[in-house]
């Protein structure tokens, strides 16, 4: 199986350049106002443009209003919608996009329920649990907890980096895997090049 990799919190061209060439298969777009990784719209629309038909493009929300995420939809092309709050099923698949669902892992899953809830969903992404925080916070979750009987896929988050997720990949056979936080250097939302095409390298590197 290929696992598919998504590279999260894109605020920067350049970036977006590198996910590309890389050979990345996702490149996500931050529209939540409490992130440090937020990305204006007319960046994300030059980005939406840039990596068109080379990328699915993946806009990530929080808890948003239906007139939010219309209005993003107005104004940037994206092929997949994230959500990473408390949605219910039906916002989620109100918009006539394909969706993800993120769901934050604090203990045993009750994967019938969530797989019956979100039936419409492309996937399930599942996250560290912290207290307060929907994302994003670089922590990852007891892997023992991964679930190994599922009916929808599932995208593996939460504090990977180049020197783990190889590892992952190798022990979960998840669907996908997502990385933000863990691709960055000193600065929040601005991704290092390098460790970007190590991360990737290591996802091929395990699964073949």
């Amino acid at each position: 199986m290929v696992t598919r990799i998504k590279i999260c919190g894109i605020t920067r061209q350049q970036d977006a350049e590198v996910v590309q060439s890389a050979g990345a298969d996702a490149l996500g777009l931050n529209f939540f106002d409490g992130s440090p990784r937020r990305v204006a719209i007319d960046c994300a629309r030059d980005i939406a443009i840039q990596v068109r038909g080379s990328l699915t493009r993946v806009g990530l929300f929080v808890d948003p209003a239906p007139e939010q995420v219309a209005r993003v939809l107005d104004a940037v092309e994206l092929d997949l919608l994230q959500f990473h709050g408390d949605e219910p099923a039906t916002l989620c698949a109100s918009f006539g996009v394909p969706f993800m669902k993120a769901v934050r892992v604090r203990g045993r899953l009750d994967m019938a329920a969530l797989q019956a809830e979100y039936a419409a969903a492309c996937c399930l992404l599942l996250d560290a649990y912290v207290p307060g925080v929907p994302g994003g916070t670089g922590q990852g979750f007891d892997w023992a907890l991964w679930p190994r009987e599922t009916t929808l896929p599932l995208v593996l988050a939460g504090g990977l980096t180049p020197a783990n997720v190889a590892d992952a990949v190798q022990r979960l056979h998840p669907w996908g895997v997502d990385v933000s936080g863990g691709v960055e250097g000193a600065r929040k939302g601005e991704k290092d090049a390098a460790m970007i095409r190590r991360f990737i390298a290591e996802v091929q590197g395990a699964g073949s």
